[in-house]
């Protein structure tokens, strides 16, 4: 496993390609590719880039915005094919996104309308070879926010990111797993094909009502079990990209090099424990 720089550790401050060159600069292995602004610049000079600074691509972002109405998902998808051959071409074949916990229409119907999306996600991608993850996102305040509870659990998502294709499977965050309930078991049940990516973030010692998705600890510096979290990715054979996504924690403050640097050092020091790094 590596760590690769994830933009939360800048607050978000940094634009590609000045970010690769951050996450060189701070020692990073790897970095989180911004899709959409390393295409502006093409192939060529983005594998360049990555070459003379000694990253490696961790992954992509899901370009496509699925969430809304089925005009603007069609909108984007428009320029997928396009993305997933950048993303293969520059050594990157995995891209994820975020599923909302809640939604507007009632659970059946909603799954329904997500899942025929990503199965048109998934076929486009599937011929650049590329991966999706899909990440469940489990306090409390999000499952609540809308009239009806979605997908928030880690074997449920895995279920559903399997009805949408062989090519589709986790994004894994320890922030997310710890809130959900999930085990170190669920991660042995889901297996190493079946996870696409992995983040991690530490929890505060609050109830779950109390917890806010903004307002995250770096690893190492709370109750969630990263140790445990680790080891099972380990046994699984993960050797892929390990990125901290810390909201809040004063990083709008740090300055982006203080943020990632911070980032790096506490994500070391619980992989090292388990000897993952």
């Amino acid at each position: 496993m590596y760590v690769s720089l994830n933009g939360t550790l800048t607050a978000g401050r940094t634009p590609w390609p000045e970010f690769a060159r951050l996450a060189a600069l701070t020692s990073f292995p790897g970095v989180d590719v911004n899709v959409t602004k390393a295409m502006e610049d093409g192939i060529e000079a983005t594998r360049r880039l990555l070459s003379e600074l000694k990253l490696k691509p961790a992954v992509t972002g899901l370009p496509v915005e699925f969430r809304k109405d089925e005009a603007t998902f069609q909108e984007g998808m428009k320029g997928l094919e396009a993305a997933a051959q950048f993303s293969t071409a520059i050594g990157c074949p995995r891209m994820t996104t975020w599923i909302p916990p809640s939604s507007e229409l009632p659970k059946v119907d909603q799954r329904r309308i997500y899942r025929r999306r990503f199965q048109s996600v998934a076929n486009i991608l599937a011929r650049s070879h590329i991966r999706l993850g899909l990440e469940f996102i489990s306090p409390v305040h999000l499952r609540k926010r809308l009239p009806h509870e979605f997908i928030w659990r880690m074997n449920e998502m895995l279920e559903f990111a399997t009805e949408c294709g062989p090519n589709v499977g986790l994004l894994l965050d320890s922030w997310h797993w710890h809130h959900a309930g999930a085990t170190v078991k669920d991660i042995h049940a889901a297996g190493l094909a079946n996870i696409v990516h992995v983040q991690v973030a530490d929890a505060p010692n609050l109830p779950p009502e109390k917890i806010l998705d903004s307002e995250r600890l770096m690893p190492g510096e709370g109750i969630a079990d990263l140790t445990g979290f680790l080891q099972a990715l380990k046994k699984l054979g993960y050797k892929d990209g390990v990125s901290p996504e810390v909201f809040g924690r004063g990083l709008k403050d740090m300055a982006p090099e203080a943020g990632a640097r911070l980032g790096l050092k506490t994500t070391l020091a619980v992989m090292k424990k388990v000897g993952a790094a």
